[in-house]
């Protein structure tokens, strides 16, 4: 039985970084079977950011399963994201 990942991406607008990890996450969600993303604009929402120590965008936060995890960066490397986040082909 598969747990549901709960994922959280914090990007800043239009910035060319929040972009590319807008598109970057489309190949990490295609790795992962039960999953939720939510996005939250830090230029909309500055409060969510702030209660969740997010001080640089983009930010990807795994709230589910434990351990939590933090990456920084537009998500490029689908490989790395996925093994960072102990979850779906990437984890070891």
């Amino acid at each position: 039985m598969t747990r549901k990942v709960k994922l959280r991406l914090y990007v800043t607008g239009s910035a060319p970084n929040s972009i590319a990890a807008l598109a970057n996450m489309t190949a990490v969600r295609a790795a992962l079977d039960d999953h939720e993303l939510e996005i939250v604009d830090v230029l909309e929402r500055p409060e969510r950011a702030l209660a969740d120590d997010v001080l640089v965008t983009p930010t990807l936060l795994k709230l589910a399963p434990r351990p939590p995890c933090r990456i920084v960066g537009d998500l490029r490397d689908t490989h790395q994201v996925l093994s960072s986040l102990g979850i779906g082909q990437g984890a070891a």
